[in-house]
């Protein structure tokens, strides 16, 4: 029998985690969508490189440093982890400003949207640039020359510098050769620009800052020459260090750490391509980083910033089509949200297929609902100006009992979530921040309200954030349900998160850190039985990261039993599929689209028993162990058969956007058979619900 434990079995997950930023380099690749989007793919590519060397490679650095072992099951050390991740990386910056410079420009070029380089501005568009770089650049700038007495600066995290070489005679007469000067641009600054129509006698055009430096720097020193301007940026490493054993005050520790995001170590340096050497061993230097993180740029330095030409570009030609979202007559706008739930029992939404404003309305309700005396929600991700948190506080003034629970430890959104906090508690209601290490996930509502000589618990539980961006949609489920069991599991919940007396464990949800993993491998483990007496046994999946040792241990029994497993995993798998006898009726795919997939949903069949899944955790050690986390399984047959038809079988037969991971941990595109058109997944589920309708779409 196969050890099952053998590390040669799992995949290392920060090169899965590259993997997957390899597909999303192919989505920027793909001539069949729309051009803006393919650039904003490319932009999203770069955000996730940010966020893997700010936090992933940080970490591999941290443990290689102190000679700590490897923190997954497989074979990689983290020294060794961390010189195949740099080289991959490396290959892949390499492809992504290729992309940029030799397909993605000369096609917006050639519609009419062009990044304007400084040697072909025209006369009045260059009076224009120096006017803005006089006027409004120059006075937030303030350049370091770089001599014994102004030492190299700290550089702030992913804050774009420039390097700029001077000649001539300053300002105390000294002549200079080679002066070498510094310049960090202030986060306030715009880093592209719109040339005015007026001038360019186009509507799109744009510049980079950097071109404004280059033609304009020497505005800075008086009477020099500047004769180089070398772009550049440090990465840094951006995990807050908290105390997880739980500080006496987490807040003013989160308010405390975050400025050291800004000079964290240095993980990374990027810099323009054809920048002397002895300047990137100056800046290598300086930061304290070797050649291996050296990253040369042959374009614009972050490419996060062309955002703001997609944001800019008025041409829908070039955009996806805006999705109409459906709104089920049951929970539709002006409608009796408690009532319906009431009436129906469970409600299931598909976001952004269907709106997601009935959640946000079902917040409004209650806090308008004089009926209604306790509300108590989640919040992972928050802004202060959310309609969310804005109902949630003014259930609060009200005199309702409103108990928020607001985490702090999100990465990237702690400073909104402090600001969400003050807002509530200004508002009169009750703010904690869940568990000492145990990071509030699930996303939940409960709303207890007064019908009769009763008391009726009324429960959103969510896949997603009740932070909605709408200029970034995502794939996630919404469960409606008034069932007396989840109320009084999502109680216990809330009660554990507000104080610190010991709950009973639920049983009606499936929650974590309770014993939601240990419930996952025992219904894994029953599908393997029923494999093996000869029943039907299928595991079927959608998830974002897949890599929980035990988990996966128990998804290779069931095959290794003969049930079939299909698992849709947008990013990290540890899991190697179709290795024989391990994982040979395993099949994993990986889908983009438009939407940033993020629904996790599961359906087991063993047997006679189908259990189907929806919730907030992926299958990996930190969401199943170290996370407050709620699934709920949907009793309703018409639900699962929903979940199934809508949340996984669409994933399973896309060929549009849509991967199949090899046993080595590659992956390879799925194309389509017997020369169909591809079949985009979330096409076909914008276009009209599949399979089973919940009773939400049927009323």
């Amino acid at each position: 029998m196969t050890r099952l434990e053998d590390p040669g079995h799992f995949l290392n997950r920060d090169l899965s985690l590259l993997e997957f930023n390899r597909r999303v380099l192919e989505q920027a690749r793909d001539p069949g969508l729309p051009l803006l989007e393919r650039l904003r793919a490319l932009v999203a590519l770069a955000a996730n490189l940010d966020e893997l060397f700010e936090i992933r490679i940080a970490g591999l650095r941290q443990r290689a440093a102190r000679g700590l072992g490897k923190d997954g099951p497989d074979a990689l050390e983290p020294a060794q982890a961390l010189e195949e991740v740099a080289r991959r990386a490396q290959a892949l910056v390499e492809a992504q400003y290729a992309l940029l410079s030799g397909s993605l420009l000369p096609a917006l070029a050639a519609e009419g949207i062009r990044l304007r380089g400084p040697g072909d501005l025209a006369p009045a568009e260059r009076e224009w640039a120096r006017h803005t770089f006089v006027h409004e650049v120059a006075p937030l700038l303030t350049p370091i020359r770089l001599d014994p007495t102004h030492p190299f600066p700290r550089v702030q995290n992913r804050r774009l510098s420039y390097l700029l070489t001077l000649r001539g005679q300053d300002w105390l007469g000294r002549h200079h050769d080679r002066a070498v000067a510094l310049v960090q641009v202030p986060r306030a600054l715009p880093t592209v620009l719109h040339v005015p129509p007026h001038l360019s006698g186009r509507p799109w055009d744009f510049v980079l800052l950097a071109t404004l430096v280059a033609g304009f720097g020497h505005e800075l020193f008086e009477g020099m020459e500047l004769t180089g301007t070398w772009p550049f940026r440090v990465t840094r490493n951006s995990e807050l260090q908290l105390d997880e054993a739980g500080p006496e005050n987490l807040r003013q520790a989160v308010e405390d750490e975050l400025p050291q995001r800004e000079t964290g170590e240095p993980v990374r340096l990027e810099l323009a391509a054809g920048c002397p050497e002895d300047l990137q061993r100056l800046l290598l230097d300086e930061v304290g980083l070797d050649a291996r993180d050296l990253y040369r740029v042959d374009g614009p330095i972050d490419l996060r910033r062309l955002e703001a030409i997609y944001q800019r570009v008025d041409r829908a030609d070039l955009k996806h089509p805006p999705l109409e979202a459906r709104v089920p007559p049951a929970v539709a706008r002006g409608a009796d949200l408690l009532g319906a739930i009431r009436a129906q029992g469970a409600l299931l939404l598909h976001h952004p297929f269907e709106a997601f404003a009935p959640v946000v309305g079902l917040v409004q309700q209650a806090a308008a609902d004089p009926d209604v005396t306790v509300i108590r929600q989640t919040l992972y991700r928050a802004t202060p100006d959310s309609p969310i948190v804005e109902a949630l506080a003014q259930a609060a003034q009200a005199g309702k009992e409103v108990l928020a629970v607001v985490e702090l430890r999100a990465r990237f959104s702690e400073s909104h979530n402090l600001q969400a906090a003050r807002r509530l508690e200004r508002a009169g209601a009750r703010v904690v921040h869940g568990q000492p290490g145990r990071k509030a996930h699930g996303k939940l509502l409960l709303v207890e309200r007064r019908e009769g000589a009763e008391t009726r618990r009324y429960v959103h539980l969510g896949t997603g954030n009740y932070h909605q961006d709408p200029l970034a949609p995502t794939t996630d489920w919404s469960l409606l349900t008034c069932d007396p069991r989840v109320g009084h599991d999502v109680a216990l919940l809330f009660a554990a998160l507000g104080g610190d007396a010991a709950v009973e464990p639920p049983t009606a949800l499936w929650a974590g850190p309770f014993d939601l993993r240990e419930r996952l491998v025992a219904l894994l483990d029953r599908a393997a039985a029923a494999a093996r007496r000869g029943a039907p046994a299928r595991v079927c999946a959608k998830l974002n990261a897949l890599t929980d040792e035990v988990v996966i241990a128990a998804l290779y029994r069931a095959s290794q039993a003969g049930a079939t497993v299909d698992l849709v995993v947008r990013g990290m798998c540890s899991l190697r599929p179709g290795v024989p006898g391990l994982s040979e009726t395993i099949r994993v795919r990986s889908v983009l689209g438009r939407f940033l997939e993020h629904g996790r949903c599961v359906v087991v069949r063993a047997g006679d028993e189908e259990v189907a899944l929806v919730g907030s955790a992926d299958w990996t050690p930190r969401n199943l162990l170290r996370r407050v986390e709620a699934c709920a399984a949907l009793d309703d047959p018409a639900l699962r058969r929903r979940l199934l038809d809508e949340g996984i079988e669409p994933y399973l037969a896309a060929t549009h956007l849509a991967w199949e991971l090899l046993p080595d941990g590659a992956y390879r595109p799925c194309p389509p058979a017997d020369g169909r058109p591809p079949l985009d997944a979330q096409d076909e589920l914008a276009a009209a619900p599949r399979g089973g309708r919940s009773p939400a779409s049927a009323a």
